[in-house]
């Protein structure tokens, strides 16, 4: 009996795009939280055009969503960061960051290491990004305590005054790449 040879699952070659309102179909993305849905469909393009943010998405094929993250400039307070690391920076009253807004993954695509995907692409551009226009470290406010646990687990500390504002070095970011 000649047995037939499964074609090989062929995984879909995701990259990172601007998003684009007529080319992604934002309508169709759902990660499952209200607000960062919300944002996606009624918000980011306005971001975009007033330039407050950059809007990137993950797409496996130049039209669906698989997740998408923002980034802004950001401004930390020096006196709101750990001792140990305060003292080893200049002494300007604010410092320059990079904001990681929002991160969320389509529900369509759980499972699949999105998150991290999402999260590296968005530290490299952050990192890349700090060359030209200084960023010393990317910044998040993480929603809710999964959300710090998951940043937490890629090196993130706490800032004591923010219960959920957790940053990341970028001295640290330049050691992963």
């Amino acid at each position: 009996m000649h047995r037939q040879q499964a074609e090989p699952v062929q995984k879909p070659e995701f990259r990172f795009e601007s998003l684009d309102k007529k080319r992604h179909d934002r309508a169709a993305f759902s990660c499952g939280t209200e607000a960062l849905d919300h944002y996606l469909k009624q918000q980011a393009t306005q971001d975009v055009e007033e330039r407050v943010a950059a809007v990137i998405v993950l797409t496996p094929d130049g039209k669906t969503i698989a997740g998408y993250y923002t980034l802004s400039q950001y401004a930390v307070d020096l006196g709101g960061l750990p001792l140990a690391i305060a003292k080893k920076l200049p002494k300007y009253p604010e410092l320059p960051a990079t904001l990681l807004g929002r991160l969320a993954r389509s529900i369509a695509f759980r499972g699949q290491g999105i998150g991290e995907l999402l999260l590296m692409g968005a530290l490299k551009r952050a990192l890349n990004h700090s060359k030209s226009i200084a960023s010393m470290a990317v910044v998040v406010d993480a929603k809710d305590a999964k959300g710090k646990a998951f940043y937490a687990g890629y090196g993130f500390i706490e800032l004591p005054d923010h219960a959920r504002r957790m940053f990341l070095p970028m001295a640290t970011i330049a050691k992963m790449f």
